[in-house]
Parts: structure tokens; C-alpha cells; sequence
């Protein structure tokens, strides 16, 4: 919940260097927030494990706020200075699908399948990147996008997101696929 909480702030403050400026200090807050929002859902995990409390039905809840989450940072990219809305909505929805996958795959039977390019920690590393660099680099450094004015750093690091997800997505699929048909009947 702390993680979800982080998420939201963080999503906010990305989408506040739209309207406020200096911008540099929402940036570094949205980077940190991605930071906390993964030490969080890290340390629920492992202290349902120390204690012998996870349980199916944390699980669950832990699931559900992690979607909230990536909803949160990649729209908030979305509306933040450099980004384009309708990369930060791409790259929620495919966020969400990667997990979806995943959890499809293991009521269907198969094990839990955490393959990349773009897991949850490599979408908060290039999240994180983006801030920092859009909080640091002089404006005459930052990169555009020629086929969307405004469109920098934000929108690069989306573009990457929903790429990089999809990989992800139709690696999901191959190895899901693989694993159900060793066990079928």
C-alpha cells in the first residue's frame, strides 16, 4: 500500500512540471517516489515471507496496487514536460498487460514468469532515468521527438516503455505457451 501511495505522489508530481516551474525538483520527486514504490512492494514481500504471512489473499493485494502504480508513474509521464498523454495511457495499459500475462499463465497452470526486457524493475529504471536526466540536463541538451512538438525525454523513455513491454508480452506468451504444453496432457 506505502508503494501505491509513493506512486500516486510520484505520478503527480511528474505531471505538476507541466504547470510548475521550476521544474527540476517534481522530476527528482518522481524518480524518488519510483524508487520507494519498489523498496516498498520489496520489503512488504519479504516481510510476509520473514513472518509467514504471505498468503494468497496478499498476494492479491499486492497485485492490485502494483497496477495502480504503473498506471500512476506512466500517465504522469505522460502529462509531465516532454511527455505525450496518449504514451503515458500506451504505457500504463501494456504495463498492466505484462502483469495480466503473468497471471493468466499461472491460473492456466504454469509457473510465475517474470521475463523481461521490460518487468516492472526495468520500467521504474528507465522511468527513474528520465527523471533525473529531464531534472538535470541543460533544456539545449535534452532530446525531441520531431514528430510531436514538445515531445522530449518523457516521451522517449514511453516510447521505450510500450516497446520494451511488448517484447516482454509476447516473451511471456512463447515461454507460458511452452511450459503449459510440457504439462499438458
Amino acid at each position: 500500500m506505502a508503494g501505491m501511495v509513493a506512486a500516486i505522489a510520484g505520478g503527480v508530481a511528474l505531471s505538476l512540471t507541466s504547470h510548475v516551474v521550476p521544474t527540476w525538483p517534481w522530476f527528482l520527486l518522481g524518480a524518488a517516489m519510483m524508487q520507494v514504490r519498489l523498496l516498498a512492494n520489496m520489503f512488504d514481500g519479504m516481510v510476509a515471507i520473514q513472518t509467514g504471512k504471505a498468503s494468497p489473499v496478499g498476494a492479491l493485494f499486492n497485485e492490485v496496487p502494483d497496477r495502480v502504480s504503473d498506471a500512476a508513474f506512466f500517465i504522469g509521464m505522460g502529462y509531465a514536460v516532454g511527455g505525450i498523454p496518449e504514451l503515458g495511457y500506451c504505457a500504463a495499459i501494456m504495463a498492466i498487460m505484462t502483469a495480466y500475462v503473468r497471471s493468466e499463465g499461472t491460473v492456466a497452470g504454469a509457473h510465475q514468469e517474470f521475463c523481461g526486457p521490460m518487468a516492472k524493475p526495468q520500467r521504474m529504471a528507465v522511468g527513474t532515468i528520465a527523471c533525473v536526466l529531464a531534472a538535470l540536463l541543460p533544456e539545449e541538451w535534452i532530446p525531441t521527438l520531431a514528430v510531436a512538438p514538445g515531445a522530449g525525454i518523457m516521451a522517449i523513455a514511453l516510447v521505450l516503455i510500450v516497446i520494451g513491454s511488448l517484447v516482454t508480452i509476447l516473451r511471456r506468451l512463447a515461454k507460458i505457451t511452452a511450459a503449459l504444453r510440457r504439462i499438458a496432457p
